[in-house]
């Protein structure tokens, strides 16, 4: 029995997955994903076969290794082809290079950010992020940043009639806490920014994405389907 009680004191733990809730926000609904540093977090966008496309297909590929997915959600824009645009690291490797110039679209709206997932968590605008070479298992980019060390992106206007379904991750400032949002109805940016700010309290944010935007919570019966996607986020937890 002592040996059993040993073994069981020593035996890994299977991790929990991620805090999924739903809440609201000025009258706007949102479902909310929190997860721990000490929870294995990673980016998935390629297998043999090409691109995942899917969260299912992302689930099956962990279940050859008795894991599944325990929350995911798309993680930054990507081309036609699902390949990412802009900076990609993947279990370390980097399969696609950062960009720091400004453009069209979303992205290009500067400052834009990457997502790092390392000891800790952190959202890093590009240029910073370039500078200071940050080491990052999985890092992903994507625009524009939605909050700055507190402060709005100055170029988000509370007016601004292009409301979408919209998704994005902010940190909290210690860098233990990655926090995943996702719109339950359109909503413009400057809205969107101000619920990680001051729903959330969290002073870095990123926008991954909008219309395309995508959740799979089991938690919460939740698995939305569409159109392939590039990157995805997720967390990995032992096969139930």
């Amino acid at each position: 029995m002592k040996w059993l009680a040993l073994a069981l004191l020593l035996a890994p733990v299977a991790a929990e997955a991620a805090d999924c809730r739903d809440t609201s926000f000025e009258g706007a609904s949102y479902t909310v994903c929190e997860v721990g540093a000490d929870e294995d977090l990673r980016l998935f966008h390629s297998g043999p076969d090409g691109a995942y496309g899917s969260f299912r297909n992302v689930d099956l590929a962990l279940a050859a290794e008795g894991k599944a997915l325990g929350f995911a959600m798309n993680a930054g824009m990507y081309h036609r082809d699902l390949s990412p645009v802009g900076l990609y690291v993947e279990d370390g490797v980097e399969r696609s290079a950062i960009v720091t110039s400004d453009g069209p679209g979303n992205f290009g709206l500067l400052p834009n950010g990457v997502f790092c997932i390392g000891e800790t968590f952190r959202v890093i605008e590009s240029r910073a992020f370039k500078k200071a070479k940050t080491a990052c298992r999985h890092a992903t980019q994507s625009g524009p940043m939605l909050v700055i060390k507190g402060k709005l992106h100055p170029k988000l206007l509370p007016g601004s009639d292009s409301r979408y379904v919209r998704n994005g991750v902010g940190v909290s400032e210690d860098g233990s806490r990655a926090v995943f949002v996702i719109s339950n109805e359109a909503v413009n940016f400057h809205t969107f920014a101000r619920f990680f700010r001051d729903g959330l309290g969290l002073p870095d944010a990123l926008y991954f994405d909008g219309n395309i935007s995508r959740l799979y919570a089991p938690s919460l019966g939740r698995h939305d389907g569409g159109f392939p996607m590039g990157p995805i986020v997720g967390t990995v937890v032992a096969k139930g």
